[in-house]
């Protein structure tokens, strides 16, 4: 159920990232919420690495959130430096 809670926290989480960085992305609004499910799911285990979380616990949607916002600035800069 772990894993469930940290996709549906990621797909809001990407969904408010792409709110809060508007402009056009290279991915599209597909990209954006797949890099919210990657970003809440590396919050929860960067958080658990930390020692922010305990054994069964996410991510908080704010940490989600942030990990989004990571991502997708990372994936700009790689997508803008492809030339692409």
């Amino acid at each position: 159920m772990e894993i469930v809670w940290t996709i549906l926290i990621g797909l809001a989480a990407g969904s408010l990232a792409k709110f809060l960085m508007p402009g056009k992305d290279p991915g599209g609004f597909i990209i954006t919420i797949l890099l919210g499910i990657a970003g809440s799911f590396l919050f929860t285990y960067l958080g658990k690495f930390v020692g922010l979380y305990q054994e069964g616990e996410t991510a908080g949607f704010i940490g989600a959130v942030v990990g989004a916002i990571i991502l997708l600035a990372i994936y700009r800069l790689f997508k803008k430096k492809g030339g692409n």
